[in-house]
């Protein structure tokens, strides 16, 4: 390679921090982009940090789809980058074959392989012969049978790093090694530039892709990125004439392991379940090329199981235990993205032992991230918006890594939760639901009640606790009587968590109005459905907002969603409009008692009319209910006549015990997460982040009802993607967001399920549940159309759903299959 300089410059148009595969990745593609006065800036030297110990797995399927769109970017682009460079990557496309030991990982498998047909990558089942095919060195003892993706592989991560470099080089990026960041500078909420060891640097952007180095940089910056280093054990084998060439990579993730092969050698690497977090209380000054002590009592029980599974890899002798830190985030997906807290200071870390197969897809989409202002498409999974501040404490992720890490190869049952980190975020009304039989499932830090335990159960020494399954797990019939229990009497549900973000000032509506689809210009006590668009009509947030007074609004959010909802809102507020956002979510609790018995349960209690005329949906009111006061809003997420009511938090536990006296007499039944999704999903309610993306069209996701192209435009102009949504009824839909209902009643659904029309895929589901009232599994999917095409024409097909290679019928509709007029709700 070239002679990388010495001294960086002054200035910059970007500084991309780290020189591992993902820095040296956003340095190739934003000069691909044709950015010009681009410098890189390393510590050490190139690879020194994680790179060069990788495994070097390129694996491509992923959980969603354009994670997986990414990945197989990557390996396409490693296919082409020694012919670019003529620095040769090791590249080989041999294959990977997962073994499955347990009817349930084979189920996993075979969910998975029916997601990749809607992804466009081969997948094939195997039986147990058929791996002993593909791998002759395995034993057999206890498989199941696996899948086998012929388009999976294996390179040279140092090599994949250093041709990125060059080829980032050949188009005018200079790299700067033993150039160490010291600081980040910044005015006015935008970066300015980098401190480092050999000068300042004032740049335009900059991007932190310093590796297991990223939290503590993006400490210098204000910027919240968590991640933390774990140690990851690897051995290499001798070599040995009887190991096969070219054999494909193998997983057996329930013994948490991967072999591959390599030079006549094996390397068989783990994924233990319990972690060691390493580098918590700092990382050496001098690390670089970093190996660290060898644990073999840590690893032994993982080690022996290797041996047995691949007898040739325990009679070969060991050349190398390797011993080398990598970072892992809260929840085993990485940190892309623009920083909340700080414009144009970008993040690309925390590849949770992926980094080699993400680089080259994660490279290039930030660069185009960058280049465009905006995401290209939906990266929701890994944007670093998601992220919460406390989960960049130090003691929360040391933690949560102990788990995260051998989650990569733990099973993926749905509705798994962590169990690592808990109890961070409690309701106030915790114990009252724990005295209630409340199972706690983790979401957004919060302890929530996902399901609740009955008293009966209880008495005969049931626990409320998960046990999780790809079947019916031991909640489901719980479940099923809290949905109907909604559906034909009266169920209370908390919904603290939910974001609750203050906008107030005298220009409040005027931004609202540029920023919200719908018209919020109403009369005070009016609740408005709404959703935040781009500049595509994709959609960004869905929400609701509630307008107060004449200045002061409240939106109400998803709880998962609250730092990048309130980052949209701040990003846009003009910098001469007065008016202001904060997050209140703390600040009152939310009980919604939701059913067609709510009214009579509730009426009593409160000093308002609660009937249709006095109190009619889309509507909030401040109410006396008992000695507390508290605002009532007629809203619903699950399709029933109900109120969501807001409760300053010192006054919550007095009016839950009100409505728990008068609820419980009358059949009350306390509901929990579960209960509130399967209800929405019969009412073909959307979910942020699964059913609608910025990637999805407003209209094509059914929700033009909430869009007003005619409303008056305000002092800051047209609302953000107007012009998208013209457009778009101008020339037509091409894809529709359908309801499905399974004909046969056993199924489950949960998500990326094929939808076939005629036989032939044409899409998958983005959500799915079990629709208790309905009696069987419901999903909502994208199917493609065409603008000429009817709503008759396109509902006449033949629907179906693969589900682990099983196709099952399904019934296809527009509207909600229950309650399509929203009756029930309105009444």
């Amino acid at each position: 390679m070239e002679q990388n300089e010495l001294v960086p410059p002054s200035e910059a148009k970007a500084v991309i921090i780290g020189g591992g595969v993902v820095g040296c990745s956003v340095a190739y593609h934003l000069a691909k982009l044709g950015w010009k006065d681009v410098i890189l800036v390393e510590r050490k030297r190139l690879t020194s940090g994680t790179t060069w110990h990788a495994a070097g797995l390129i694996g491509q399927l992923r959980a969603t789809l354009n994670l997986t769109k990414l990945a197989k970017y990557s390996a396409e682009l490693y296919l082409g980058l020694e012919a670019e460079t003529g620095i040769a990557t090791g590249y080989r496309q041999n294959g990977s074959l997962g073994v499955a030991l347990s009817k349930d990982r084979y189920e996993e498998f075979a969910r998975g392989a029916s997601m990749a047909k809607t992804f466009g990558l081969e997948a094939h089942m195997l039986s147990a012969s058929e791996c002993k095919e593909k791998y002759p060195l395995l034993n057999l003892d206890g498989v199941v049978g696996g899948v086998f993706l012929p388009t999976d592989g294996q390179a040279d991560p140092a090599n994949i790093a250093l041709a990125l470099a060059k080829g980032a080089r050949q188009r005018g990026v200079r790299i700067f090694e033993g150039v160490k960041v010291t600081g980040i500078t910044k005015e006015k909420g935008r970066v300015t530039g980098v401190i480092t060891d050999k000068g300042p640097i004032r740049a335009e952007y900059v991007v932190n892709c310093a590796g297991m180095w990223g939290r503590e940089v993006g400490r210098m910056a204000g910027v919240n990125v968590p991640l933390q280093a774990c140690e990851h054990f690897y051995v290499v084998t001798e070599a040995n004439p009887n190991i096969p060439k070219n054999l494909p990579v193998l997983r057996v993730p329930d013994e948490c392991a991967y072999y591959k092969e390599d030079a006549g050698k094996l390397l068989v690497g783990f994924f233990e379940p319990t972690a060691k977090p390493w580098g918590a209380d700092g990382i050496p000054e001098e690390a670089e090329f970093l190996t660290l002590p060898d644990d073999w009592d840590h690893i032994a029980p993982q080690l022996e199981k290797a041996m047995a599974r691949v007898p040739l890899f325990g009679e070969t002798g060991i050349h190398t235990f390797f011993n080398g830190p990598e970072s892992f985030t809260p929840d085993d997906r990485y940190l892309l993205g623009e920083a909340p807290e700080l414009k144009n200071f970008y993040v690309a870390a925390g590849f949770n032992s992926i980094g080699i197969q993400s680089a080259g897809g994660a490279g290039m989409a930030l660069a185009q991230w960058m280049e465009d202002g905006e995401a290209p498409f939906d990266l929701g999974d890994v944007d670093i918006r998601r992220m919460f501040p406390f989960q960049g404490n130090k003691t929360y992720l040391v933690n949560r890594v102990t788990e995260t890490l051998g989650l990569l190869y733990a099973d993926h049952f749905p509705y798994r939760h962590y169990e690592s980190a808990r109890g961070v975020r409690h309701l106030p009304l915790h114990e009252r639901h724990a005295e209630r039989g409340a199972c706690f499932g983790e979401a957004a830090g919060w302890e929530r009640p996902f399901w609740y335990l009955p008293v009966e159960a209880r008495a005969h020494g049931e626990k409320p606790e998960y046990r999780y399954s790809w079947g019916r797990q031991n909640w489901f019939e719980y479940a099923a009587a809290e949905h109907l229990a909604v559906r034909t009497g009266v169920g209370l549900f908390d919904l603290t968590p939910f974001g609750k973000i203050r906008v107030e000032g005298r220009d409040a509506e005027a931004v609202l109005q540029r920023i919200c689809a719908n018209d919020i210009a109403v009369e005070p006590g009016r609740v408005v459905y709404t959703q935040w668009l781009n500049n595509k009509g994709g959609i960004e947030a869905d929400l609701t907002v509630t307008r107060l007074s004449e200045t002061l609004f409240l939106v109400v959010t998803s709880s998962a969603t609250v730092p990048r909802d309130l980052n949209w809102l701040k990003r846009h507020i003009p910098e001469d409009a007065h008016c202001i956002a904060t997050d209140v979510t703390n600040s009152e609790v939310c009980l919604a008692i939701m059913g067609p018995k709510s009214r009579e349960l509730l009426a009593p209690l409160v000093d308002v009319d609660l009937s249709n005329e006095a109190f009619p949906f889309g509507t909030a009111r401040d109410i006396e209910i008992g000695m507390a006061l508290a605002r009532a809003h007629r809203v619903s997420y699950v399709g029933e006549l109900g109120w969501e009511l807001y409760i300053p938090t010192d006054m919550a536990r007095h009016v839950f015990d009100l409505i728990a006296e008068r609820g419980e007499a009358m059949g009350m039944r306390y509901c929990g997460m579960h209960a509130l999704d399967s209800c929405r999903i019969e009412k073909a309610f959307r979910h942020f982040g699964h059913d609608i993306s910025p990637e999805d069209h407003v209209l094509e996701a059914g929700l033009g009802f909430a869009v007003k192209v005619n409303k008056p435009k305000g002092r800051f102009g047209p609302f953000i993607g107007r012009d998208a949504v013209l457009r778009k009824k101008e020339s037509g839909l091409t894809k529709r967001l359908l309801q499905f209902q399974l004909e046969d009643p056993e199924p489950l659904l949960f998500h990326n399920e094929p939808v076939l029309r005629d036989g032939q895929i044409v899409g998958y589901l983005t959500s799915g549940a079990y629709g208790h009232y309905l009696g069987s599994a419901v999903g909502l999917g994208y199917v493609p159309t065409q603008p000429s095409l009817t709503v008759e024409e396109l509902l006449a097909s033949r629907y179906a759903i693969e589900i682990a290679g099983k196709v099952f019928p399904a019934r296809a509709s527009l509207a909600p299959l229950y309650d399509p007029k929203a009756e029930r709700m309105r009444s």
